[in-house]
């Protein structure tokens, strides 16, 4: 129950630990239940068949499906001026270049990643596999992510997540490409490796592991429930990623995400990401392929954690510690709480 601060060897940071804040009351503000919907649904611009928002048509898709982002952050080609206007020692912009995709986990608008088959979340990490080769022969990064719920932004429910390619380092993976390159230089390990032996040699942060993979809360982690998701072996990116990891890959997503769900017995929403080897560059042992998993839910399905303040003006801040979230996560049923009914009784989920 002790205030204490973790250095994150990732990133360079630290995150201030406040265990003894989970007692306090909560007057401020509730998020809504989000209800299941329907396995099709007419307004929605993802659903197969169904026109986008800039009139273009969906094809009658049966399995993930992948298609160029309507309004996307970054376009192939450089405008006339751009990145004019700051090249001198204090204000520097550069013109970038890149394109964006979305990849629509299923044809089913109420099918999320958590209660998916491990054939069907298998198609979602062949397509995650694809895109990052495809668009790492051209571009320097490959950002996969997903933003589910709308308490973290999402403004379309159909499941789905995006590929954002760009011509630069963005900041996050390049403060991890400084931190695994110096870890690596000193120790002839690559960082995550080492963190993800330890963590199996302590036990307290593991949420679920295999063969291959193992989920943890870890050390330095901010959010109340973070995961992060590390291979058991030297793995830089999804173009390494063999038959045997990618089934357990698949294994222990579903593992985690239900988890998730089973926690606070909602559609528990959160944003995910992939950082692997940047693109075209070979000679970089120190990087391993890794997932983040960063979900906002605090107390309960309602209450959620909020990075102000303090957060966003000295260093961020987390009420549990990463050993308790770890526990609750553990000790959650590995059954979708969904499919849990009453023999004979059609199943929840079902189309």
């Amino acid at each position: 129950m002790q205030s204490h601060r973790r250095f994150n060897p990732l990133t360079g940071e630290w995150v201030l630990v406040s265990p003894h804040r989970t007692q306090r009351p909560w007057q401020g503000q509730v998020e809504s239940v989000a209800s299941i919907g329907p396995a099709h649904d007419p307004n929605c611009y993802l659903c197969p068949g169904n026109r986008r928002a800039n009139g273009e048509e969906n094809p009658d898709y049966r399995t993930t499906h992948v298609f160029t982002n309507d309004f996307s952050a970054l376009v192939p080609t450089v405008g006339e001026g751009a990145g004019v206007g700051g090249q001198d020692s204090l204000y520097r912009s550069q013109p970038v270049s890149g394109e964006c995709r979305v990849i629509c986990f299923s044809p089913r608008h109420n099918l999320t990643l958590a209660e998916m088959t491990a054939e069907e979340t298998a198609c979602v990490i062949d397509a995650w596999s694809r895109q990052t080769i495809e668009l790492g022969r051209v571009h320097k990064w490959v950002q996969l992510f997903e933003n589910k719920g709308a308490a973290m932004g999402c403004s379309n429910s159909h499941p789905h997540g995006q590929v954002w390619a760009g011509d630069f380092l963005p900041n996050e993976p390049a403060k991890e490409d400084r931190s695994q390159r110096a870890f690596f230089e000193r120790h002839q390990e690559p960082l995550l490796l080492a963190c993800a032996r330890r963590e199996l040699e302590t036990g307290d942060r593991i949420v679920a592991a295999n063969q291959h993979w193992v989920a943890l809360v870890p050390y330095w982690a901010v959010w109340p429930f973070e995961v992060l998701l590390l291979p058991l072996m030297p793995l830089r990116g999804f173009a390494e990623l063999t038959g045997n990891g990618r089934e357990a890959l698949a294994d222990i997503l579903r593992s985690i995400l239900i988890r998730y769900d089973n926690l606070f017995e909602t559609s528990f929403p959160y944003s995910m990401g992939w950082h692997g080897l940047p693109s075209q560059c070979a000679e970089n042992p120190h990087w391993q392929l890794h997932a983040h998993f960063y979900p906002p839910l605090l107390r309960s399905a309602t209450v959620k954690k909020f990075m102000v303040g303090y957060e966003l003006l000295a260093d961020p801040q987390r009420d549990i510690t990463p050993e308790q979230a770890a526990a609750r996560l553990r000790e959650v049923a590995g059954v979708h709480y969904r499919t849990r009914q009453v023999p004979g009784a059609p199943s929840p989920i079902a189309g």
